[in-house]
């Protein structure tokens, strides 16, 4: 298994770009595929410079319904027409940051639900033996703070964005077990309650951000539940990759608590899995 991030938040690899955005580019026996495509295609000129011909991908998977995630949808529609894209049928909501000053819209283009590879996921999806989506996640243990500036417009009021347009992927080789997120923004915790629902066990890789950048600075509860979220991301025994909106004071504190269980993520960078890892 390969997994190459095309874009993220930090510099990282030389020649690489990096954005606010995320993309990850994945390699297994079966599949060539895509996790998000950035705020831009910033990640195909990446992919580039990384040798990733992303021509050959065969399916691409939209975590959530946010710019920074899909807007380089298009343009990787331009150049690969055969992917299949699966994405919630709510991704294309009217999702908005609002703050005191004023609001903007963090939505998809709406044309990406037209693409003709577009596939609508359900609660529970089945790719093949390989991939498996799920959503349909609840509890609200330790949800990230930022998620209360961000709103869904229903009939013209601002409510509050519980995130159902949210969905995870897990990858499959042999008996090696990869979680993926975007943001969860459900809450990293309570996402893997639901794995562990379905599975009745705990991934042995996790990457995704955990959304817990504060642009204004963090209060003690705030503190509270990072190193809470640390303490108990230890006790699964997964390793955990993480980057994009985590933030790298919320990274430093939990680093502080898991040590190696928890790696970063940087633009271009490869996921260097610390536990044996089938190669096909």
């Amino acid at each position: 298994m390969k997994i190459i991030n095309l874009v993220e938040d930090t510099p990282g690899e030389p020649g690489c770009l990096y954005e606010h955005g995320l993309s990850f580019y994945i390699e297994t026996e079966m599949h060539k595929l895509l996790m998000d495509c950035g705020a831009t295609e910033m990640f195909l000129k990446n992919a580039e410079a990384l040798g990733v011909d992303v021509k050959a991908v065969d399916t691409c998977i939209l975590s959530h319904g946010h710019y920074d995630h899909a807007g380089g949808i298009p343009e990787f529609a331009k150049v690969n027409d055969h992917a299949a894209i699966y994405l919630k049928d709510s991704a294309g909501g009217d999702y908005y940051h609002i703050t005191e000053h004023g609001e903007k819209y963090i939505g998809i283009d709406r044309k990406i639900m037209e693409l003709p590879g577009c596939v609508a996921a359900g609660t529970e999806c089945r790719i093949d033996e390989e991939l498996f989506l799920f959503s349909g996640i609840t509890g609200n243990e330790n949800l990230p703070a930022g998620n209360r500036k961000l709103k869904k417009k229903v009939d013209g009021t601002f409510v509050q964005d519980v995130f159902e347009h949210e969905q995870c992927l897990v990858i499959t080789q042999d008996s090696f077990h990869v979680l993926m997120s975007g943001c969860a923004h459900n809450g990293i915790l309570n996402i893997l309650n639901r794995y562990f629902e379905l599975f009745q066990s705990y991934p042995d890789v996790v990457i995704s951000g955990f959304h817990m950048v504060q642009k204004g600075g963090y209060s003690e509860e705030d503190i509270l539940n990072i190193r809470t979220t640390a303490e108990l991301l230890l006790e699964t025994g997964a390793v955990f990759y993480t980057g994009h909106c985590t933030g790298q004071e919320a990274y430093d504190r939990m680093k502080e608590i898991m040590g190696e269980k928890l790696q970063p993520i940087h633009s271009g960078s490869s996921i260097k899995f610390l536990q044996d890892v089938p190669e096909h």
